[in-house]
């Protein structure tokens, strides 16, 4: 049974006492926020009684569906039986070793980037905090603390915590607190939309985009370099899909100098690209690789960092203590939450199912959607897709950034139920893995009907070339 909202009075409170993330609160406090009541499978409603199609996952985190009772269960059993302890002082509980026990024999088998070992968090941002401290510590114990440069990518996102937000590479956050902190810098995106020169194909275009990194070490000095930290697919980028011989070359320049590799995965891991974890979709193999969101479907918070043989066997074989932990780190309800939520993604084959099931047919999907005049490209990998909003869809020519033509296809979008990102005039969808062909037919014709009414807008504006 659902509880009555009494939505003015809650957004009052809101407005009074809530303060956002990434948001400009005046214009919040003007408009007052959309208050979330429920959900279930794929929809959520507000407390006005709209039904709206979640094609975002929450946010990019929900990949088992809405209202599943076997993870409130398990957090009930295990709030009963232990709510609470800590990970410090040589103590450990049981769900925490059986997660991690279980991420181990999920992840691919390497040598020595084979994974064994992992560091808890509570989010993807601490887990990222806690590869820069992992990164440089290992270097400090075989003697070369002076490598402490780690080198991230214009346009990626990685938190939004001092460490994180300095790792991603978002000129909007590096704008407010004197970010990035030193010894972080960055290299272009592989956005061949973007950043393709003109007569030039995707492939040589994959091969100059990882040159930037070798480029960037020379000009550092190899020496100095400790990481590489990149996400398979950059999401909240705007699902940048790099081309298919990118990463392969990314691999070939690490091992050439022996920097080591950080997968951030909080987006792409847990079947989100029909493999359990992305980097076994592209085919390289990291070192470190940080996971979040989906491990819990965004149940609880929970995160982490699977620590690669090469890295544990430094850090456990040299001794000495690794001053860094969280108050959460390991916590037994998180942690048991998760262990069913991989159960479920086991049980119905989540990862198998968006590689040969639905992710192929979103892709299909998305090729019609392509053909709308409004739409410039369309890129899909697994089950995540991105569109690009164009002025002139034969010379692939931007609208101008200040008339936010994303923004106003994102309006059209909540106002016909629908949950669709806008990143600039990219709009992109990562929707839960649990959804029909019947409701990927949904969300689709949703998408076709917001691009209509966008288009009829920038029309009538005088905004088309």
């Amino acid at each position: 049974m659902s509880t009555v909202i009494d939505t003015a009075q809650i957004r009052a409170l809101d407005s009074a006492h809530f303060l956002h993330p990434f948001t400009d609160f005046k214009d919040l406090a003007a408009r007052g926020a959309r208050v979330m009541a429920r959900a279930e499978d794929i929809y959520v409603w507000d407390s006005e009684g709209n039904k709206i199609l979640d094609a975002m996952s929450g946010l990019w985190c929900v990949n088992v569906g809405y209202g599943r009772r076997e993870l409130a269960d398990a957090a009930h059993r295990q709030m009963m039986t232990l709510p609470y302890y800590n990970s410090f002082f040589q103590t450990t509980n049981v769900p925490a070793v059986q997660l991690a026990a279980k991420l181990a024999a999920l992840a691919p088998k390497a040598g020595e980037r084979s994974f064994q070992h992992v560091f808890y968090s509570s989010s993807g941002s601490e887990s990222n905090d806690s590869n820069v401290r992992m990164v440089r510590r290992y270097w400090d114990l075989l003697g070369q603390p002076q490598r402490k440069v780690i080198i991230s990518r214009l346009n990626a996102y990685h938190g939004s915590t001092m460490a994180g937000a300095s790792l991603g590479g978002m000129s909007g956050m590096h704008a407010q607190g004197d970010l990035p902190i030193p010894n972080i810098t960055h290299i272009g995106q592989p956005y061949f939309f973007e950043n393709g020169l003109p007569g030039e194909d995707e492939s040589a275009f994959g091969l100059r985009a990882a040159g930037w990194l070798e480029a960037k070490i020379l000009e550092i000095g190899a020496d100095k370099v400790a990481a590489f930290i990149a996400e398979p697919i950059q999401g909240a980028g705007g699902v940048i899909i790099p081309p298919a011989n990118y990463w392969g070359e990314i691999q070939r320049i690490v091992d050439k100098y022996g920097i080591l590799l950080i997968s951030d995965e909080v987006i792409c891991a847990f079947g989100r690209l029909g493999t359990w974890f992305g980097y076994e979709k592209f085919g390289y193999r990291p070192d470190l690789v940080t996971f979040a969101k989906a491990v819990t479907s965004g149940y609880i918070p929970l995160g982490g960092v699977m620590v690669g043989d090469r890295v544990a066997r430094v850090l456990i074989e040299k001794g000495g203590e690794f001053n860094h932990g969280y108050t959460y780190s390991g916590h037994p309800v998180a942690c048991a939450v998760g262990l069913a939520n991989l159960a479920i993604m086991e049980r119905e084959q989540l990862p198998q199912r968006v590689a040969s099931d639905v992710g192929p047919y979103l892709a299909r999907c998305f090729e019609v959607i392509g053909q709308h005049p409004l739409v410039g490209s369309t890129q899909t990998c697994g089950f995540m897709a991105g569109l690009v909003l164009v002025r002139d869809k034969e010379r692939q020519e931007a609208f101008a950034e200040n008339l936010s033509v994303g923004m106003l296809c994102r309006a059209h979008c909540f106002k016909n139920g629908l949950i669709m990102r806008a990143v600039g005039d990219r709009m992109i969808i990562a929707p839960p893995l649990t959804m029909t062909h019947a409701q990927i037919d949904e969300m689709v014709a949703l998408v076709l009907r917001c691009l209509d009414l966008t288009y009829q807008d920038v029309k009538k504006n005088g905004w088309l070339a």
